[in-house]
């Protein structure tokens, strides 16, 4: 910002303060000789009149002589009263005489001629006889005289001051032109000639003449917008220059992000993929290597249990440096520092230095330098819980890493410590199935198949007493029995091995439900109607959603045939906004309230509890002595 002084406002506002007392002091000017051109015209009148008056005094001495009522004395008083207004002036009028040296004599000689001469003669006159020769108009024509000498040159003195008025109306006409003149070319140089200047520099700088710098000829407003033209300018003319090797090294950085990117993909998409973890880590470190050129590099996990780094797989190692370190404390080697300190870089391993930690290392941390391997970076792996270890480039070369690399190697830590995470997880979420399911086999051989073996072992143990005692008769009533045991084991053996091996793919339900239906009418002779609706815009369940309901459809139409002696059965399945499916029948039914005589009496109950509440459904069972059974399964979206 410029100062005071040399802005230019201050200009602006200094010449219009300056045209503006010039214009106001000619005015004043004007009015003041006007103001005297009055004042003395006034004097003319007043100085025009002692002549008057003189002359009615002598009209008065006549009067006076005839005996006649006269005004003489009103007549030399109104004489000495404009002599006194001669001499002193009426600003209100305003009447005052020319400040004239003559003027002011010769009205000195007409008050001494009328004090001294005329006014004595006309009291004189007065009181002379009549017949006399009166003295009075014998003066009067030398006071008249010496009247019109004082009248004429007030006349000439305001003759001379008109005169002034109009040269100087003249004059500030002049002026105003001129200073209108002048106030335009000053806005011409000041304003008018810079912004021109300023238009022709942007014209000529859209036309990429960029050496073109505009002369700083002032420190007003315009000068700091030439020097701040020029300093643009100049940016420009660098930019212009330089803009090639600058769009290169754009292009540079836009190439690595683009490679950056492109290596975060495949790596995501590769640790996406399903592999065990020693194949997940060596396709890592392959990749990793491969994008940052190493020679060399290490997976590592740690045992925090026994505070060991315990070495997965390994590449570029020579045989004795893997066995000396497929197993190593954690503070063993700058490997195991990454896992407190995020990240080491050693520039130079051959010099002992060790960048990161800010100390020099022992010779037991240099088997990679012995190794031929200088450069080293070390980085986590590692999830939002725990650290799981780390990974390790070497490089033949002293190592110098950008910080763009650095912290893309961070994130592919991040990424392999998801996976590895994520396997973990997957591999104990399929333990946890396995020993689920085992529980369900456990129960459904316990209650179907073993307790039907049990009923044949007592049968058999009759049978062996009937023939022992020879007892034809019990023996045909056992041996049926016996086969219809058999059968029945057979058939329940049979339907767990269909149940176990039932795999359903997105939108197969229908197509099992009515195989599973099919099934149960060739196997018993309960009539059995089904009504499946899934035209109720209901999305189809998942896979793993249909096996657990083709399970629980299973297990109920297993009790139905097993146990409840019915004429009639239905199936209706409902497909909308809340799946639901419903097995009843008109058997004997059962008093949920009531114990069972037998295990057998329940048969599936638990096992289709067990299955809705890993569907997060809800089952409902309403039973009665000789009303039959109602299962109802909701499974809420």
């Amino acid at each position: 910002m410029p100062g005071l002084r040399h802005r230019l406002s201050t200009r602006i506002v200094s010449l219009s303060l300056g045209a503006l007392l010039i214009v106001l002091a000619m005015i004043s000017g004007t009015l003041w000789l006007s103001w005297q051109l009055e004042g003395a015209g006034a004097a003319i009148n007043d100085a025009g009149s002692l002549r008057m008056r003189a002359n009615r005094v002598a009209i008065e001495l006549a009067r006076a002589h005839a005996g006649e009522r006269h005004q003489l004395d009103a007549q030399i008083n109104g004489m000495d009263a404009t002599l006194a207004r001669l001499h002193q002036g009426d600003p209100a009028r305003p009447l005052f005489l020319p400040d004239d040296p003559g003027i002011r004599a010769q009205l000195e000689r007409v008050s001494q001629d009328w004090n001294q001469r005329i006014k004595p003669s006309a009291l004189a006159d007065l009181g002379v006889a009549t017949g006399a020769a009166p003295a009075y108009p014998v003066a009067l024509a030398s006071f008249v005289d010496q009247v019109n000498r004082l009248v004429s040159m007030i006349e000439q003195e305001n003759a001379t001051k008109t005169t002034l008025l109009r040269l100087s109306q003249a004059g500030l006409a002049a002026m105003a032109c001129m200073g209108t003149v002048a106030v335009i070319y000053l806005l011409y140089i000041w304003i008018i000639l810079p912004v021109m200047r300023l238009q022709d520099g942007l014209q000529r700088m859209a036309a990429r003449e960029f050496s073109l710098r505009l002369p700083v000829e002032t420190r007003d407003e315009f000068g700091m917008l030439a020097d701040g033209f020029n300093r643009m300018a100049g940016e420009l003319e660098g930019l212009y220059q330089d803009l090639e090797a600058r769009v290169a090294q754009k292009t540079a950085e836009l190439a690595r992000h683009n490679r950056d990117l492109a290596a975060l993909y495949d790596m995501a998409a590769f640790l996406n993929m399903s592999n065990d973890s020693e194949a997940l880590c060596r396709g890592f470190l392959e990749r990793v290597m491969q994008q940052f050129d190493a020679d060399g590099g290490s997976v590592r996990m740690i045992d925090a249990d026994h505070d060991q780094l315990h070495l997965v797989v390994s590449a570029g190692y020579s045989a004795a440096l893997e066995e000396a370190e497929h197993c190593m404390k954690v503070d063993a080697c700058f490997c195991g520092e990454a896992a407190s300190e995020s990240v080491v870089l050693i520039e130079d391993l051959s010099k002992g230095a060790a960048l990161s930690a800010g100390r020099p290392a022992s010779d037991a941390r240099f088997g990679c330098a012995r190794e031929g391997f200088p450069g080293l970076a070390v980085f986590r792996i590692e999830t939002q819980r725990t650290v799981l270890g780390t990974f390790s480039l070497h490089f033949r070369q002293p190592l110098q890493l950008p910080a763009s690399d650095i912290r893309l190697l961070e994130t592919f830590g991040q990424h392999l410590g998801v996976a590895l995470d994520h396997l973990h997880l997957s591999e104990t979420a399929r333990q946890l199935a396995v020993v689920e399911e085992r529980n369900l086999v456990a129960q459904g051989l316990h209650d179907s198949i073993a307790q039907g073996l049990n009923y044949l072992n007592l049968q058999v143990q009759l049978l062996e007493d009937a023939v022992a005692r020879s007892d034809m008769n019990e023996t045909r009533t056992i041996v049926p029995l016996l086969r219809c045991g058999v059968e029945e084991s057979y058939q329940d053996v049979r339907e767990l091995l269909l149940n176990f091996r039932s795999k359903l793919a997105h939108g197969e339900l229908r197509q099992a439900v009515e195989d599973t239906v099919a099934r149960f009418r060739r196997q018993s002779s309960t009539a059995l109607a089904l009504a499946f609706n899934d035209a109720q815009g209901g999305p189809p369940l998942q896979p793993e959603q249909q096996l657990q309901v083709l399970f629980i459809l299973q297990e109920a139409l297993s009790n139905v045939r097993k146990h409840a002696r019915a004429g009639h059965a239905s199936v209706i399945v409902r497909n909308g906004r809340t799946f639901s499916m419903v097995v009843e029948d008109d058997g004997d039914g059962f008093d949920p309230t009531e114990p069972a005589a037998d295990d057998q009496a329940h048969v599936g109950l638990h096992i289709m509890r067990e299955r809705a509440a890993r569907l997060s459904a809800s089952l409902r069972i309403v039973a009665a002595r000789g009303t039959g059974t109602r299962v109802e399964l909701i499974l809420p979206r």
